[in-house]
């Protein structure tokens, strides 16, 4: 089963299970910081490289302020877009007082995805140790959309999206991906 994804429908094709061929999901990416401009921001440019390079649709980019309301703001804007499959955010994810980038989203989110955080500070534990401890890296589904809340370091960015985004974005990936969910994420 190839599913071509538009939300809320998606629209089947046949195919012989034994044969998965790739397909591309439509992604947003935004950049959390009060410092980075366009000219200065390094990991939202990274993850538009590394999504474009995997074969997936760049929808839009944005770099909002570290206030409360402009992420929510810029988030739910995207969950809302019917385009829109994917949304990857840098920045914010640290413990100072201005870091608010999981506080803005996941009031947003209908489904945490524990399991995100997890692996990526595990991973992240054998690159920098005890430091990983610092992110509060996140990711859930909301309104049928895949959330990914990254720290605003470039080398953390790739990580993640390397060791993880990117293989649960392909849905040739086995045992199972999260494309292959996305037909359902709006299921009652």
């Amino acid at each position: 089963m190839v599913y071509i994804l538009a939300k809320p429908q998606y629209y089947e094709a046949k195919m012989p299970e034994s044969e998965r061929n790739f397909i591309p999901v439509n992604i947003a990416v935004l950049t959390v910081s009060d410092s980075r401009t366009r000219k200065t921001d390094k990991s939202g440019p990274l993850l538009v490289r590394q999504v474009s390079q995997a074969g997936h649709q760049v929808i839009d980019t944005a770099i909002v302020k570290d206030e409360l309301e402009q992420i929510r703001s810029a988030v739910n804007d995207w969950i809302n877009n019917p385009d829109i499959n994917v949304i990857l955010t840098t920045g914010g994810t640290g413990v100072t007082g201005r870091d608010g980038t999981p506080e803005a989203i996941a009031p947003l989110l209908d489904k945490e995805i524990p399991g995100f955080g997890e692996m990526f500070r595990f991973l992240s534990y054998q690159k920098i140790g005890t430091s990983t401890l610092q992110s509060r890296a996140l990711a859930g589904v909301a309104n049928g959309t895949y959330v990914f809340v990254l720290p605003g370091s470039s080398g953390a960015c790739k990580d993640a999206w390397e060791m993880l985004i990117e293989k649960q974005l392909d849905y040739r990936t086995m045992p199972c991906n999260l494309v292959e969910l996305m037909p359902r994420l709006l299921e009652e």
